[in-house]
């Protein structure tokens, strides 16, 4: 594994550069490692080194190693999350960035409210339109925000996408731009009880343009521990 501390000073430099040349405050943009594939051992030694979040994709995986993690470390859910597997994700997680069905809404909201509990989440768009990308359809967006919204349990903090891998970061522009769009036209509708506080979009391959387009969440794997396991 490489020098997780030197790493992520350069990501944060990244992230600052990306923030101030879009005349943003690099202290907006909260950082969240991806953690998917390492160990509890090196993660610990990632929130010593300043990470204050982690993302996970796994329902598993988190149940497997969240209990050896120091308290306080905020608990991102960022992969495609099954209806069968809401109780536990509501048991570990502190937001879900991967709400992207009807279905899944209705049951975390079942869940959430016989707990007492509100799920902070984010609504999944396939800006790019991508047949192997989970995600509500753009022209969808907005009618979906709006039955959600009266479920209790649950409570949209915003948006989150995955933009198409390319060698070129400028290829994704185009889809971070079109998040950023979309959360405006859901902030003019004023939807009660929905917030676009937070955009979760890019990774390690294209944050920076991410930043620059107003990301204030940006997931970080290998840029952070380097390449591990599919």
């Amino acid at each position: 594994m490489e020098n997780l501390a030197e790493n992520l000073k350069r990501v944060r430099e990244r992230i600052a550069a990306g923030a101030e040349r879009s005349g943003r405050d690099p202290a907006s943009v909260t950082l969240i490692a991806v953690t998917k594939g390492v160990d509890a051992e090196t993660i610990c030694k990632a929130i010593d080194a300043g990470v204050t979040d982690i993302g996970e994709n796994r329902v598993q995986e988190a149940r497997d190693k969240f209990p050896s993690l120091p308290a306080g470390v905020r608990k991102h859910m960022i992969g495609h999350l099954q209806s069968n597997k809401v109780r536990h994700c509501l048991e570990l997680f502190d937001m879900i960035h991967s709400v992207d069905r009807l279905s899944l809404v209705e049951e975390l909201s079942r869940r959430a409210a016989a707990r007492g509990l509100v799920v902070p989440v984010l609504v999944q768009v396939n800006v790019a339109g991508e047949a192997t990308k989970h995600g509500v359809e753009p022209e969808a967006l907005l009618p979906f925000v709006k039955r959600a919204a009266g479920l209790p349990g649950v409570q949209i903090r915003g948006l989150m996408t995955m933009a198409p891998y390319s060698a070129d970061p400028e290829d994704a522009r185009p889809v971070f731009r079109g998040l950023a769009r979309l959360a405006r036209e859901v902030a003019e509708a004023d939807v009660p009880g929905v917030k676009m506080e937070w955009l979760s979009m890019g990774m390690s391959n294209d944050f920076e343009v991410a930043v620059e387009e107003g990301a204030n969440m940006v997931r970080i794997g290998t840029a952070l521990f380097g390449s591990r396991r599919p």
